[in-house]
């Protein structure tokens, strides 16, 4: 297989990076000053993209690939796929379901306690030396409260599981009901909202669900509500979400995920009640490098005829 080109399209990690270059012929398109020369040299050679969260592969990339075969995302979102394209080529798409399911729903947990009992502010209150000026203010427990999840899908189930550890009653919103759960269903967002006091955004990114969480769902969530989002960034409406902070028509709000990442409204960074993380879901050694074995695993399979582990299409 040293032969077939591979196209990793930005630095993901060095476990990945390794094992792909054991394996292939692998071209780093994050390093080529002229992208195009680089495409163009390796037309006919390229037969896989890997691609992240980030960066995937666009209809004017897989145009530019005729012998391009394979699509592996070192991820599990798609939006950054052109998925009805590879369709129409018969391109095949993999990602990374499942290995990273435990570390996101971890994350999301983090994030409620971390916003609710303020551990960050708490944090900086003892490293500043204000202890010694007095006790810290009082906080809202998490326990007991009534959590709200857009998207009960894999990652959304796991966290409704820990939720329940904290005796959370679960509500929930998705495309359809779910018969084989106990858990309360509204058929809208806002509704959803209306009925929870902490709204965890867990579902795909879509044109469906871009700004799923807009005003609306933000008024309905309410002075006392708080957000979180360990989805995508696009998920929520960035500058209603600044408004309904700064004006105080939402409670607080916790993320992972921006709608333009690295970059992240500055407006958010003096307000108290909002933890704002750079996008560390599935941040930790032991899942990237799962999610490394699955995109090689995937590629390997496709190369020597056999089965995708986890094909997308």
């Amino acid at each position: 297989m040293e032969s077939i080109g591979v196209l990793m399209m930005c630095p993901m990690n060095s476990y990945l990076e390794n094992e792909l270059e054991k394996r292939f012929n692998l071209l780093r398109f994050w390093t080529s000053p002229e992208k195009s020369v680089l495409l163009e040299t390796h037309r006919n050679s390229i037969r896989a993209v890997v691609g992240n969260a980030f960066v995937g592969a666009d209809a004017q990339l897989i145009n530019d690939l005729p012998k391009l075969e394979i699509v592996s995302s070192f991820s599990v979102g798609l939006d950054k796929i052109d998925l009805g394209v590879c369709k129409d080529k018969g391109i095949h798409v993999t990602n990374t379901p499942d290995v990273l399911t435990e570390d996101v729903a971890d994350l999301a947990i983090g994030l409620i306690l971390a916003l609710l009992r303020r551990l960050c502010e708490c944090d900086r209150y003892v490293r500043s030396g204000k202890w010694k000026q007095g006790d810290f203010k009082l906080t809202t427990k998490f326990s007991g409260k009534s959590v709200g999840i857009i998207g009960l899908g894999r990652i959304g189930t796991a966290i409704a599981k820990r939720a329940e550890a904290f005796s959370c009653p679960i509500n929930y919103y998705s495309r359809t009901v779910k018969p084989d759960v106990a858990y309360k269903y509204y058929p809208t967002v806002v509704d959803l909202a209306k009925n929870s006091d902490i709204l965890v955004v867990a579902c795909p990114l879509s044109d469906e669900t871009r700004h799923i969480v807009n005003r609306q769902v933000m008024d309905a969530l309410g002075p006392k509500g708080v957000l979180i989002n360990i989805g995508r960034g696009p998920h929520v409406d960035e500058q209603e979400l600044v408004k309904a902070l700064t004006e105080g028509r939402l409670g607080g709000a916790a993320l992972d995920v921006f709608e333009k990442e690295p970059h992240v409204p500055e407006e958010l960074f003096g307000l108290e009640n909002v933890v704002l993380l750079p996008h560390v879901g599935s941040g930790t050694v032991e899942t990237r490098n799962a999610m490394a074995d699955l995109v090689v695993g995937n590629l390997e399979a496709h190369f020597s005829g056999k089965s995708l582990l986890t094909p997308v299409v």
